[in-house]
């Protein structure tokens, strides 16, 4: 069987295929943030909250589709960096709210260029970063809903 017609090859996976994009976009991330002393997932904690805050670990956890015991950990750390603080609602003891501080705020306008030299390191127009961007959003959303089918 020719190579390029055979289906459980590992160039014929669409799984692999995001998954190498997945792993070199997260690279450059790395090498763009750290210079800032955040790690990737920090900064979709901070992405988050910058949008809004403060909000419940559970909600950005919810967010960004990390259970808490992945939450938790990330929001203690960006804590012990200064970036936000936890505090517990009044009405319910067990819903901790996570707030940025004012260095957690100032980071935004720092990290404010990373988004355009993502888009510039993929080597497509903006157009086509946010065309693809979608597609995949849809793409994760079918698979979704066909494991809940499937359940």
């Amino acid at each position: 069987m020719a190579a390029e017609t055979k289906t459980l090859g590992v160039d014929q996976q669409i799984c692999f295929a995001l998954y190498s994009a997945s792993r070199s976009l997260t690279a450059r991330y790395r090498d763009l943030l750290a210079p800032l002393g955040v790690t990737y997932p920090q900064y979709l904690v901070l992405l988050v909250l910058w949008e809004t805050a403060p909000l419940s670990i559970g909600a950005i956890g919810e967010r960004l589709q990390l259970d808490s015991g992945t939450m938790s950990p990330l929001v203690r750390r960006l804590e012990s960096l200064g970036l936000v603080e936890r505090t517990r609602t009044a009405t319910d003891e067990r819903t901790v709210l996570v707030h940025l501080t004012a260095a957690g705020r100032d980071l935004e306008s720092l990290a404010a260029g990373i988004p355009d030299q993502i888009c510039a390191a993929t080597g497509l127009g903006v157009e086509d970063v946010v065309a693809l961007r979608d597609q995949v959003a849809d793409l994760a959303e079918n698979v979704r809903a066909s494991a809940r089918t499937a359940a």
